[in-house]
């Protein structure tokens, strides 16, 4: 649990080209959401649940941040293909993921592997996680954050 706990500051390649720190948004509130995987359904489904209530977060001071293993250049072609107006972070060694303790053993069809859990926190403007949400469900997922943030933010 993270919760009440200053987040873990971290520096990764962003979907802008730039090396992007956690502490470059000191003074606003971020949802950061850690997804396993561009371009697949229900990854696809929650960044665009984002994108389309990117504004109603922006309204609140908060910035949307998403983290996967992929690599840049794959987020960019995610990126314009869903005209996502936020940064993707490219964490191809899994260490961001592993300090959020969102690298987890995971069980498919039999198989088992490592990967990405679903996660989203959310950070106050002084870098507190504030809320976790872990193995989360894509449905409804951002209207709950959104509605997190409104009552606990303002």
């Amino acid at each position: 649990m993270l919760e009440g706990k200053q987040a873990p500051d971290f520096s990764l390649p962003a979907s802008n080209g730039e090396t992007v720190s956690l502490s470059d948004f000191k003074g606003k509130n971020i949802v950061l959401y850690f997804y396993p995987k561009d371009m697949t359904p229900g990854c696809t489904t929650e960044a665009c649940d984002f994108r389309d209530r990117v504004e109603d977060f922006k309204g609140l001071n908060t910035v949307i941040l998403g983290v996967s293993p992929d690599p840049v250049e794959r987020h960019k072609k995610f990126i314009e293909k869903y005209s996502l107006p936020f940064l993707l972070f490219a964490d191809e060694d899994t260490k961001v993921a592993q300090q959020y303790d969102v690298w987890k053993l995971k069980k498919n069809f039999g198989k088992e592997y490592m990967g990405i859990e679903r996660s989203t926190f959310v950070i106050d403007k002084d870098g507190t996680v504030v809320k976790e949400w872990r193995k989360v469900r894509v449905k409804d997922h951002v209207e709950e954050a959104l509605a997190f943030i409104k009552e606990n933010l303002e």
